[in-house]
């Protein structure tokens, strides 16, 4: 049972510290670049860039740890036969 002498919960003081305590944190600020509030448009035919998991240099004890594996030897030596038999589609499987 709510007391009738209460105002409604909108209207209380710690609701209303909790709207004014409205400031930005550093560590979502963008700078201005592109973000979901600033997109950037690309000019008709303009492919857009896209990174993948590949796009960098991967060593067997680097995919075997990506896959949840223990970095033991023969999980390594695994990873390096992926690497060696599928290159980077072994890469796009486990980080795309």
């Amino acid at each position: 049972m709510t007391d009738q002498n209460q105002p409604p919960l909108e209207e209380t003081p710690e609701v209303a510290d909790a709207i004014e305590d409205d400031v930005a944190v550093d560590a979502f600020i963008t700078g201005g670049g592109p973000d979901s509030d600033n997109p950037q448009f690309l000019q008709p035919g303009e492919e857009p860039v896209v990174r993948t998991g590949a796009d960098q240099e991967w060593e067997p004890v680097d995919l075997a740890v990506a896959e949840g594996r223990d970095p033991t030897p023969e999980n390594i030596e695994r990873a390096r036969e992926e690497l060696e038999r599928d290159g980077a589609a072994a890469i796009e499987r486990t980080v795309p």
